[in-house]
């Protein structure tokens, strides 16, 4: 079986490099990972001491973000390497403070993870949540190199726990501990005859939580907002514009809208301005505006997204209302603000929980987004209490990093 997992990725590595002609993104893929090699060998000496940290995109490397920081302070002589699979993430966080290399992974044939290994030599491997690569974890496991999976999330439709699952089973088995955020992944490990499980939660929310750390002030927003109640809609697709707009455009004076949208490509921020019939305003073009005569502020930019939710009375996280999956509610909820979101959430636990404790509200049509966005808004006590609720859910789900280094300490020291 191992034999023709590696020449499906032969095969699907001449798919891919052709796919650069006809895709941006994957040009990118491939464009990036011609250079990983000579990086590696460049800037890690034999002598050097490592730890690799792998995130499949940007979702992962947030997660990964509480750990990394603390190996660096558990391990300051040793140089952490960041890499990611994908170019959603890597091209946002290529510059990050927290790796000292970041590159993309090559892609998992035998001859790449050998290789790779090899310059890297890492002490440690993590893995963040998910992305199973078995070459990579052969090797990591053939020259003796603990490896951990964190923030691990098992489902039961995964192919770890089919009968025809046999060649991914035995690729976890190379995994030195499994740390997993919820009881429902342990039992399926165990399940395969996966002991070595510690449930520690989601270290997303130590990372969100960092956030009340910083000086999330944005001026320009505060301009913008004044005394009106703030809607930040946030990572929106088109799919979530579809159920959003009625009630945009016929809202009162009462409240304000703020767009970011996942994707800020001229086209898409265009046709969503052209749909909307309030006074609208760009990011790109606010210089020299009166800010509070705008009732819509579109930001046409990344990377401030997290700072604007401090600014939020009600949120809604886009991507599910289509299949492009739900994005990160808990940065909104650790200000303290309720949520809402679209109707295709059965993959994120941390949904289905504050949804249960009413900190959540989930729609399926505009008429129902419309009513809760209403009553969120003219609502003050029910605002309110949701937003505490969601707050409160932050809280009470703080340590998982903790737990992680704990380990670390014990084990590893």
């Amino acid at each position: 079986m191992h034999f023709l997992y590696n020449i499906s990725i032969s095969i699907s590595s001449l798919f891919i490099w052709l796919s650069q002609f006809f895709n941006p993104k994957m040009k990118l893929f491939v464009k990036g990972r011609k250079s990983v090699f000579k990086t590696l060998k460049s800037q890690i000496q034999p002598e050097d001491k490592t730890i690799w940290f792998h995130c499949a995109s940007l979702g992962e490397y947030e997660q990964g973000v509480p750990i990394m920081g603390a190996t660096k302070k558990m391990f300051p002589n040793h140089k952490l390497i960041v890499s990611f699979f994908s170019p959603s993430g890597f091209e946002v966080k290529k510059n990050n403070s927290v790796g000292d290399i970041t590159i993309y992974l090559p892609l998992d044939t035998l001859r790449n993870a050998k290789k790779f290994i090899k310059l890297v030599h890492p002490s440690l491997a993590v893995f963040v949540k998910y992305e199973f690569w078995p070459n990579y974890l052969f090797q990591l496991k053939k020259n003796n190199i603990s490896t951990f999976l964190v923030s691990g999330l098992f489902r039961e439709n995964q192919i770890f726990f089919k009968t025809y699952g046999s060649f991914m089973r035995s690729t976890l088995q190379n995994i030195d501990h499994f740390f997993v955020q919820d009881e429902a992944s342990k039992k399926l490990l165990k399940s395969i005859k996966i002991e070595n499980v510690s449930i520690i939660g989601d270290t997303r929310f130590d990372r969100v939580y960092n956030q009340l750390k910083q000086d999330n002030t944005l001026d320009f927003i505060a301009e913008f907002k004044q005394d009106k109640i703030c809607a930040v809609l946030g990572s929106t697709w088109p799919e979530d514009d579809s159920i959003l707009l009625e009630y945009i455009n016929t809202s009162s004076d009462k409240v304000k809208f703020i767009i970011a949208p996942h994707e800020v490509k001229p086209a898409r921020i265009e046709g969503l301005k052209m749909n909307i019939e309030k006074n609208t305003v760009l990011f790109s073009e606010m210089e020299g505006k009166n800010l509070a005569d705008y009732k819509v502020f579109i930001i046409d930019t990344v990377g401030i997204l997290t700072k604007i939710y401090s600014y939020a009375d009600v949120a809604y996280v886009g991507g599910a209302m289509g299949k492009t999956g739900l994005h990160n509610i808990l940065e909104p909820a650790v200000f303290g603000t309720p949520i809402v979101i679209g109707q295709n959430f059965e993959n994120f636990p941390e949904a289905k929980k504050l949804q249960e404790l009413k900190g959540l509200f989930s729609v399926k049509m505009t008429l129902g987004c419309s009513a809760i966005l209403f009553k969120l808004v003219n609502d003050d006590d029910f605002r309110k209490k949701s937003g505490l609720i969601a707050k409160k859910y932050i809280q009470d789900n703080l340590g998982a990093t903790e737990k992680v280094m704990n380990y670390i300490e014990k084990n590893l020291l």
